[in-house]
């Protein structure tokens, strides 16, 4: 069983993996979002065989539901129309901070490259479905 971990942003989405035997999450690439994220989701989930997709909730602090979590359960209700594997979603909060201190120190001038800001990302989504995943084995025992 494969499962991809997605952290949805503006610009890129971030993507990692797991399968069922191993259930560790790996950062595996980031996707331009581009015109049209869903079909690009979609794109990734098929060449990747994937049986299952997480994606990354971004609640508030609080725990409330905001824009921009409403704007990602809108992509989540569409890709749950359009796809035949389940489609679930994982409280993300503060795995950006966790995937940026994990990273290499910044360049001289204090600024990420595009290519280091999308192996945060997908740094990101590993950390979340592995959250997932350690959660579900729990409720399992």
């Amino acid at each position: 069983m494969r499962i991809i971990g997605l952290d949805l942003g503006e610009k890129r989405i971030g993507v990692a993996a797991a399968d069922g035997r191993t259930q560790v999450a790996v950062p595996l690439t980031a996707l331009a979002a581009g015109n049209d994220p869903i079909g690009a989701i979609a794109k990734l989930l098929d060449e990747q065989r994937a049986d299952g997709v997480v994606i990354g909730l971004p609640l508030s602090m609080t725990g409330a539901i905001g824009p921009q979590a409403q704007q990602t359960l809108e992509m989540v209700h569409e890709l749950q129309r359009r796809l035949s594997i389940p489609v679930d979603t994982w409280d993300e909060r503060l795995t950006t901070v966790q995937a940026s201190r994990s990273q290499q120190p910044r360049r001289p001038s204090g600024r990420r490259s595009q290519s280091e800001k999308g192996r945060r990302d997908a740094i990101a989504a590993a950390i979340m479905l592995q959250a997932f995943l350690d959660s579900r084995r729990s409720a399992e025992r």
